[in-house]
């Protein structure tokens, strides 16, 4: 997932899942191999989210990087 997210922080990239997990939104679960390693799954409610974070996520790709769309 960090290859998909270039630029974040594992620290950030970890809160928002857990973020997500308190929510319902995703599931984790810890796979007993050495080195550790953590899968995340959309829940049922979070794919009900899918359709919203594939537009999001069309739009992101056309964004220059550096770029703000947000004014005040």
């Amino acid at each position: 997932m960090r290859d998909a997210l270039p630029g974040i922080s594992p620290h950030t990239l970890t809160s928002g899942l857990r973020r997500f997990e308190r929510h319902g939104i995703v599931v984790r679960t810890a796979c007993a191999e050495i080195p550790p390693r953590v899968e995340y799954r959309l829940t049922p409610l979070g794919e009900g989210l899918r359709a919203v974070l594939d537009t999001m996520a069309a739009w992101a790709v056309t964004v220059p990087d550096g770029e703000s769309t947000v004014t005040a």
